[in-house]
């Protein structure tokens, strides 16, 4: 019976494609992949808000000169034609789309990818709402007009029911109703709405979180009528093996950390070292997108599918492993110009984190500032660490718990899929091999975000060396000064130390006559 359906690749011939969020991370790699793996793909359709002083058009030829495109690029130079811009606005009433736009929407797209999303899990509620929920109820209103729509796909996260432990392939109820919280943002003005914040989202550890989980619950109940699939992938890092190994271009997630790990700038992490860390590679919930769109328009399933894109309850590896792999990679492949060593040893909240954190981060943060003042420069190590310690802090729920999500429906998709097409449309994460992904991801950030060449590793390993060089000097006089002023007032202190001297002056003179006579 598989044999009667069409490939993945066969199916996408000459389908239109409309998809949100085609500028974020994981809207570049699924062009990408879209592109490159369905060459006959019809037309992209991208929905595009100007930015600064670029309009959409601008934008997308910009994204499309990014490298991760160089593959694509090769096979056909003419690809950026099939990526057709629709200016608009997910916060706008009719998403900013114009009539004319709308209508070559409404007759010409097969297949929807909605991913556009504000990512940031300490936005106000009012704004969360607005992009995550009024968001998701825009494009159900624009889509249930589409004459030639197949499916709908919308890429939730795995963390929308994250106060639950077990996580199954299925839309929970919310403790609050979608629209009973639509309708009190018409007269709770912003403070009032801050102060009952908490209270709203219960359990749940941000606006992110929450509003996605009433997506889904919006989604399911208003969309009924379309052909619908939800993804559901854990936190998003750098490519596994496409468009190449490592590729990334956002500083969110985990890869801030592992920079500002490997530039010395992070020295203590708040995990918990047994717990598990899950993260996924960009490629993995990229290639579910395209096979589960696949899956739902030619098996018109009953139920709306779900599927989690999670790494932990099958491939686990924890946060103090993911440490370890890390800081070694960096010793080997250092940063250019590190503030300090790279070392960031794992510590629990608490009193001495924040000992830590003040001896360690603070402390080094403002005599760097002095000395940047001092040589008439602007000071800013105090401002980068207090971003860096609120980056933290959005990610201390998810680096201190660990959760465990169903995976039948993967393990469905994947039997559904010929041969050739589980090779081409990868999904599975359980052939991941941790530290040589991870050493890939550390290269990468090194590589696309940090845009170092590894020409400059002499001298890059040079300055660690001048570091650690530096540490042991300040280390010795440290202790020198504690002796001298704490300790050696007492005649058996200065006894105790006269003996030390002596012992080391022994050693040395029979550690010459020793080389002496062996020559």
């Amino acid at each position: 019976m598989a044999s009667l359906h069409p490939t993945v690749s066969e199916y996408y011939t000459d389908k239109n494609v409309f998809i949100t969020g085609a500028t974020g991370f994981i809207g570049k790699v699924l062009l990408e992949k879209l592109l490159r793996s369905c060459p006959n793909v019809g037309n992209l359709y991208l929905l595009v808000r100007p930015k600064k002083s670029q309009d959409c058009h601008q934008r997308i030829t910009e994204i499309s000169q990014s490298p991760v495109f160089d593959k694509v690029r090769a096979e056909n130079p003419n690809f950026h034609k099939k990526l057709i811009p629709i200016h608009g606005d997910i916060t706008e009433d009719a998403l900013g789309i114009s009539e004319e736009n709308v209508e070559l929407l409404e007759n010409q797209v097969h297949i929807v990818f909605h991913s556009a999303a504000t990512i940031r899990f300490d936005e106000p509620l009012r704004v969360a709402m607005e992009m995550n929920v009024l968001g998701v109820r825009k494009m159900i209103q624009l889509c249930s007009n589409f004459k030639k729509l197949e499916v709908f796909v919308h890429v939730s996260t795995a963390y929308a029911n994250c106060d639950r432990p077990f996580i199954e392939e299925m839309v929970y109820q919310p403790s609050v109703e979608p629209q009973k919280l639509i309708d009190a943002l018409d007269w709770l003005d912003d403070e009032m709405l801050d102060q009952i914040t908490s209270k709203l989202i219960g359990d749940k550890p941000n606006t992110y979180t929450f509003t996605k989980q009433l997506a889904e619950h919006l989604l399911i109940k208003e969309g009924a009528n379309l052909p619908l699939a939800i993804l559901r992938p854990s936190i998003v890092g750098a490519s596994w093996k496409e468009p190449f190994p490592g590729w990334i271009d956002n500083f969110n997630g985990p890869s801030g950390l592992y920079v500002a790990a490997g530039k010395g700038i992070l020295r203590y992490m708040n995990c918990d070292a047994m717990g598990v860390a899950d993260i996924i590679p960009v490629d993995i919930p990229v290639n579910m997108m395209i096979t589960m769109a696949w899956y739902t328009a030619v098996y018109k399933p009953s139920t709306v599918p779900i599927f989690h894109s999670t790494s932990g309850s099958v491939n686990p590896f924890t946060w103090g492993e993911i440490e370890n792999v890390v800081m070694n990679f960096w010793k080997k492949v250092p940063l250019d110009s590190c503030f300090r060593r790279p070392k960031a040893p794992i510590a629990k909240s608490g009193f001495l984190l924040d000992y830590y954190i003040f001896v360690s981060h603070m402390i080094p943060a403002y005599f760097a500032d002095l000395g940047y003042c001092m040589l008439g420069k602007r000071p800013r190590m105090v401002k980068i660490y207090n971003k860096l310690h609120r980056a933290m802090g959005t990610l201390t729920f998810f680096t201190t718990h660990s959760w465990e999500w169903t995976y039948n429906n993967l393990d469905m998709l994947k039997s559904k899929l010929s041969p050739e097409d589980r090779r081409l449309f990868y999904f599975d994460p359980r052939g991941l091999h941790w530290p040589t992904y991870l050493e890939a991801y550390c290269l990468g950030a090194k590589k696309y975000l940090l845009n170092e060449d590894l020409s400059g590793l002499p001298a890059a390993k040079a300055h660690l060396r001048n570091l650690r060089n530096l540490r042991y000097i300040f280390n010795t006089v440290v202790i020198v000064a504690l002796w001298r002023v704490l300790v050696a007032r007492s005649d058996i202190a200065r006894n105790l130390w006269m003996f030390i001297i002596g012992l080391v002056t022994k050693f040395v003179k029979f550690f010459r006559l020793t080389s002496a006579v062996r020559r």
